[in-house]
């Protein structure tokens, strides 16, 4: 238990640090005092930029890597399957799809887009689990599958914003927590927010499909009930996530991995610490991105695939050890 709250306290304090150096950092600096004081007081405008340009930013990146982080967390635990994650097998991919088709078509409709968007994600979901039943769900088979899914989504999501030549969609397909306003910020809050609780009501449901499926039966739970309420939770998640800040791969595949190696499996201690980690993970990405090259900004989708490639190239050959293929 003290390695456990230990692990809560850093990687919390790491967010206060992380988003500290993050808030002053940039073509607009300002020191922490001067920033807690025009915050306060409201008369420094330097401040008073921040707050509008930067500050959404940071909330967005911290929410956007709560969701994928727990999302994950979820879709592993439903599918048994270290390996399955929604930028990866298409989750996000079909989500972005729709968003973009629903905000080209109807732009008024901007807040209800994460809806939009978890349609979508529960297409991708449906048809990964349908096209990859075989006797049984393959890791591996999983993967392919959900590669497949992804790339056939991501096709139709270019096309849609070639096809239509709207300039507004331009940013709508990019992948980056640039140029974010307190409306995204409501949004990702709203239903953030949402899909995050009802993640740690979930906990105990996938501790339950850690075990066998005849031991849960036994228990007296539906599982099918069960997958399909885990399932919709991270598919929302993912939904809210790619929504706002675009498709960010490998957060839902490097935080999971990392927790258990920390907190252990029990769900009830991996979902909330999840949350942190992927908080801290993106936060982190995104303020690197900004400060590698400036002017120029490194979108966080960019950082995490050059992390997150070699990691599931990794754990792809560790499944083929297991599995014996």
């Amino acid at each position: 238990m003290k390695k456990i709250a230990w692990s809560f306290f850093i990687v919390s304090s790491l967010i206060i640090i992380v988003f500290s150096i993050s808030a002053v950092s940039g073509s607009l600096k300002v020191s922490i005092g001067e920033l807690v004081s025009g915050l306060f007081t409201g008369t420094n405008e330097n401040v008073a930029i921040i707050k509008d340009l930067r500050f959404p930013r940071l909330i967005i990146a911290l929410f956007t890597g709560a969701s994928l982080a727990v999302s994950g967390v979820l879709l592993q635990a439903v599918m048994k399957n270290p390996l399955a994650e929604a930028g990866i097998i298409g989750i996000a991919a079909g989500g972005r799809f729709v968003y973009i088709l629903v905000i080209s078509i109807f732009p008024q409709l901007f807040f209800w887009t994460p809806l939009f968007a978890f349609m979508g994600g529960a297409l991708a979901c449906f048809l990964v689990f349908s096209l990859s039943w075989k006797s049984g769900l393959s890791p591996l088979r999983i993967i392919l599958v959900g590669v497949a899914i992804n790339a056939t989504f991501t096709g139709l999501g270019q096309a849609l914003t070639y096809f239509t030549g709207f300039s507004s969609l331009t940013h709508a397909t990019v992948s980056g927590l640039a140029l974010k306003t307190w409306n995204d910020v409501d949004v990702m809050l709203i239903y953030g927010s949402i899909g995050l609780i009802l993640s740690l009501f979930l906990a105990s449901w996938c501790n339950v499909l850690a075990l066998q499926d005849k031991t849960a039966k036994n228990l007296g739970f539906n599982l099918t009930k069960v997958r399909l309420l885990v399932s919709i939770v991270a598919v929302l998640l993912a939904a809210v996530a790619t929504s706002v800040a675009g498709v960010i791969a490998f957060v839902g595949l490097l935080i999971p991995h990392i927790g258990r190696l920390i907190v252990g499996t029990d769900h009830k201690v991996l979902i909330p610490f999840s949350a942190l980690a992927g908080a801290l993970l993106i936060l982190a990405a995104d303020t690197l991105g900004r400060m590698i090259l400036p002017p120029n900004d490194i979108p966080a989708s960019i950082i995490m695939m050059m992390i997150g490639g070699p990691f599931l190239i990794i754990l792809l050959r560790k499944s083929e050890r297991i599995h014996g293929n």
